[in-house]
């Protein structure tokens, strides 16, 4: 039987080096509403070309996703621009999706794993987009200090970042756990080194952009509405994490 489907997925739920081109159309989208609309979608229709395949998925496609997710989560480290780092984390979560889906993880599970990987990494997209709004491009080191500039902003996206990197009581978390669960034991070890490069990166992320003096220049902070919108997304985030604590293998 044919495993083209599979193969296909690469590109959607990346392996290397098929994951660049997903890098590359992230990094080429300018538009924060299209980048937040390709991070949903693009790891679901990875799911939809699994769950479509007639063989077996081959077991070396297992260690193919974990050096994947390893390689990006390490790049992940020396990244300065926050759209790429976007990109570079997101591509070393969906590549983990490969376990669930191995082990026979039911389908609609597996996709809501995706969707708690994804979410965060859409608000942090429009983050981004408003760090280059205010100014003119989303480097870390470049201003610093944003906790005292913007102590809405700063705070919205401490937690944001806390969310992507699977903090625990966010839907990312339980996804990691479930997949450390079924994984075998030395896939299980590689992914908690995943998890910590992912924990690092976005320590150095916030370190970055939150601590230390506030730059020159005056800029507006999040107004009281877009802080409520976002804590609201974030307190729905908490609540599908606990939801999906139910769903633990």
């Amino acid at each position: 039987m044919s495993q083209m489907p599979y193969l296909l997925a690469g590109l959607f739920l990346p392996l290397f080096p098929l994951s660049m081109v997903f890098t590359v159309l992230f990094a080429r989208l300018r538009n924060a509403t299209l980048r937040g609309a390709l991070l949903l979608v693009w790891p679901q229709i990875g799911l939809t070309l699994v769950a479509a395949g007639d063989a077996d998925i081959p077991s070396w496609i297992i260690a193919w996703a974990l050096v994947t997710s390893l390689l990006y989560g390490f790049r992940a480290l020396a990244l300065r621009e926050v759209g790429r780092w976007t990109s570079f984390l997101a591509t070393s979560a969906w590549a983990l999706l490969w376990i669930p889906a191995l082990a026979g993880t039911e389908d609609l599970l597996v996709r809501r794993y995706a969707l708690g990987f994804s979410a965060p990494l859409v608000l942090l997209a429009l983050l981004a987009a408003g760090l280059e709004w205010r100014f003119g491009a989303a480097y870390t080191g470049l201003y610093g200090g944003l906790a005292q500039k913007l102590p809405r902003f700063s705070g919205v996206l401490v937690l944001v970042v806390l969310a992507a990197v699977a903090t625990p009581l966010f839907p990312a978390f339980f996804g990691m756990l479930a997949t450390i669960i079924v994984a075998t034991p030395a896939a299980a070890l590689t992914l908690v080194v995943v998890w910590l490069l992912w924990s690092w990166a976005g320590a150095r992320l916030l370190q970055g952009l939150v601590v230390g003096p506030a730059g020159e220049g005056d800029v507006p902070d999040l107004g009281p509405l877009a802080s409520w919108a976002y804590a609201a997304v974030l307190v729905a985030l908490v609540v599908g994490g606990v939801h999906l604590a139910g769903d633990l293998p």
